[in-house]
């Protein structure tokens, strides 16, 4: 919704105040489609050019956080720790029953209770991998909290991708915009020997491209990429939650304290009170019993 209203905003105020200036719409309209095609069309191009197939679908679907907002919500990291108390706490009484649910996530009756981290497969291997890892009786936690590290730094590193292909964009759209004045400026210099009232609007015409490339760039692109980097970066700590909790597990906490270690990690906008977290952990409890 705020993105949204980003948009309009920035439509009003820079039109808006253009035409409450006095300035005339009719030569940007008449010039848009021309220097649209050259500078849309030459940084859709150069992006194509400087991603693979994966990246571009990446980036496409990724541009739907600007709207969206952050995949996890607070009851989100709620269910999560509700799962990692379950999950824990079959480990530690019934290894080998733990099996069923780590090595078949999509027919475990844990997993099923929480749909939404079911279908979430980075978070799914992280938690299956890591419980997998315990049960091989590592001498030393270190170890998988190492592989853990490395693990999501290269996830976070893969998550990031698109907010640096949105922002190299940005960065080259000014630059394409002159591109398509100086084209303008070429076009407007082989009528040299035109009136001055028509070489005026030639010149008019040149110089929305220039408009045009920073309009977009630093109005559009630009805080499109500041967006996806920012929501990429607050889904990256329900990750960080399952890292916390499984680690705290590692060097054999207690089950509750491993899940309030994980409670006490998460964001604050995020983190469910210690109240409703007990709730949902004693009706857990209660169906279990």
């Amino acid at each position: 919704m705020l993105g949204i209203v980003g948009i309009i905003t920035v439509f009003v105020m820079v039109f808006g105040g253009y035409l409450m200036a006095g300035g005339k719409m009719g030569i940007i309209l008449h010039s848009l489609p021309y220097e649209l095609t050259m500078i849309g069309g030459a940084a859709i191009g150069a992006f194509l050019l400087s991603n693979d197939f994966g990246g571009v679908k990446a980036t496409l679907k990724d541009v739907g956080k600007v709207f969206k907002g952050v995949k996890w919500k607070p009851g989100d990291y709620r269910d999560l720790l509700c799962l990692l108390y379950e999950l824990i706490r079959v480990a530690r009484s019934n290894p080998v029953g733990l099996e069923e649910h780590i090595e078949a996530a999509n027919d475990s009756t844990i997993f099923a209770k929480y749909p939404k981290i079911l279908k979430d497969h980075e978070a799914v291997e992280l938690i299956c991998d890591t419980l997998r890892a315990a049960s091989l009786n590592y001498d030393d936690p270190h170890q998988v909290e190492e592989v853990l590290d490395k693990r999501m730094e290269t996830h976070q590193h893969h998550a990031m991708h698109s907010s640096h292909a949105l922002q190299s964009m940005a960065d080259g759209m000014p630059a394409l915009g002159i591109v398509a004045a100086v084209l303008g400026v070429i076009k407007t210099m082989g009528s040299i020997d035109q009136p001055p009232e028509i070489l005026g609007g030639m010149i008019g015409g040149a110089l929305v491209g220039t408009f045009m490339g920073v309009f977009i760039a630093y109005g559009f692109i630009g805080p499109m990429a500041s967006r996806v980097k920012s929501v990429t970066e607050e889904d990256a700590h329900f990750y960080q939650l399952i890292r916390e909790v499984l680690i705290a597990n590692l060097y054999n906490h207690p089950t509750n304290i491993c899940i309030e270690v994980g409670r006490q990690n998460a964001p604050h906008q995020v983190r469910p009170s210690f109240t409703d977290l007990e709730e949902a952990l004693r009706e857990l409890k209660q169906d279990a019993a």
